[in-house]
This record gives structure tokens, sequence and C-alpha cells, in this order.
């Protein structure tokens, strides 16, 4: 799952990012109100953390001017303010959710975790194709013949491939998703990591597998 961090405050900032990759979120962070704009004009993130008081444009405008754009991706607010006022501006603008600073990294998780469950289908935080299950809350991967607890890149590769089931999803997409528009990672890096996860599903006896068709992609296919 792919996150925009909007957020002046570049200690912070570098401590919500080392959080949220850690509980296995792909992040992109900006430092004021215009780049989240910027970044925003693509149409590749599950979720935003806008931070009200920033540079060049301030959360609210921002907010604003994504809602207009007709874009409904979940927006988290994040501001030192706590008056009433402040909250109902925020949420009538179109935000999913407050969070007044200092908060715990707990409550933070737990807000984007229910701010973007509706952008799914899933009720449950599991997701299942053949005999394998994949859990979004521990990240483990398993069958009835055992479990991973797969890393950050490895998860959200194969989260992507099993919403998407027998649809080619292209390395290009990977990257975009995964990786980020700013990485200097070499696009061959996808084939490493669908490796990785090919060994795993094999190790646990998978009757799904990841399936490459040239110059297109890679899909999950169940095995016939």
């Amino acid at each position: 799952m792919r996150l925009l961090l909007a957020e002046d405050e570049k200690a912070l900032s570098k401590a919500l990012v080392a959080i949220l990759e850690r509980n296995n979120y792909s992040v992109d962070p900006v430092y004021d109100g215009e780049a989240a704009l910027e970044y925003l004009e693509t149409d590749n993130y599950d979720g935003v953390i806008l931070d009200v008081m920033m540079p060049k444009a301030d959360g609210f405008t921002v907010l604003k001017e994504l809602r207009s754009r007709g874009n409904r991706v979940p927006v988290l607010l994040l501001t030192a303010k706590s008056e009433v006022d402040d909250k109902v501006q925020g949420l009538d603008a179109g935000a999913n959710d407050y969070l007044t600073k200092p908060f715990n990294s707990r409550e933070l998780l737990a807000r984007i975790r229910a701010m973007t469950r509706t952008q799914t289908e899933q009720v449950n935080s599991q997701l299942r194709m053949g005999n394998v299950t994949l859990d979004r809350a521990t990240f483990e991967l398993s069958t009835p013949s055992g479990s991973f607890r797969l890393a950050n890149k490895e998860f959200q590769m194969l989260e992507l491939l099993m919403c998407n089931p027998k649809n080619l999803i292209s390395s290009e997409r990977f990257m975009e998703k995964i990786w980020g528009y700013d990485s200097e990672a070499e696009i061959n890096v996808v084939w490493v990591y669908i490796s990785y996860l090919r060994k795993k599903l094999a190790a646990l006896h998978a009757n799904i597998q990841i399936k490459a068709t040239r110059n297109a992609g890679y899909s999950l296919e169940e095995i016939p």
C-alpha cells in the first residue's frame, strides 16, 4: 500500500517514514503543499497523510484542490491545532480523519488502516487465493503447509497480485506503486522480488503461481 506523506517538519517526516515502512507501507515524503499536489496528479496512492501547516499551500488548500479534481483518495490530516473549528473545517473540506499532534504511532497506524479499509472490498484483513492466505495485519503468507512473514516489498508485491488475480501487472506498475517515482532502483529489482516470492510459494506447496508474460508483466494464476 502506497502513501503520500506531506509534512514540512523534516525530523518528524523522517520518523514517520521509518514507522510506516516498518509496517509495510511504501511512502513518498514531500515537504510543502505544492509538491503534494504535484505528486497527487498521479492516481498512485492508497492514502494521504497531510499536515495542515505547510509552506506554499496549507493542508486545507491542498485538500480542497484535491477534492475539486474528483480525487477521492483517503486523507488523514495532521496538525498541532486541536480547536473544534479546525477539525470541522478539515472534515467539511473532505478529510477522512483528523489527528492532533503529538500522537501515538499506534493510533496513527490504526487510523490509516481504518481510512484505507473502505478502499478495498475485503471486510477482514485476509486475502485468499487457492490454498494461499495473505494476512494484511501480520504480513504473513500461509498455506496448510506452513507460513512465512514477508518483508516489506515482498508483501506489497504479493498484495498487489492477490488484489488483481489473473490480471497482468507490468514491471513499470510495480516500480511506480511500490518503489515510487523517485527511486534509484533498477527495474530488474522487480524480477528479483518475484523470484523471492516464487521460492516461498513453492516451499509452502501453494497451488497458485506467479506467471510471467513476456514484455507484458506478471499475473497470479492457479496451478492447473
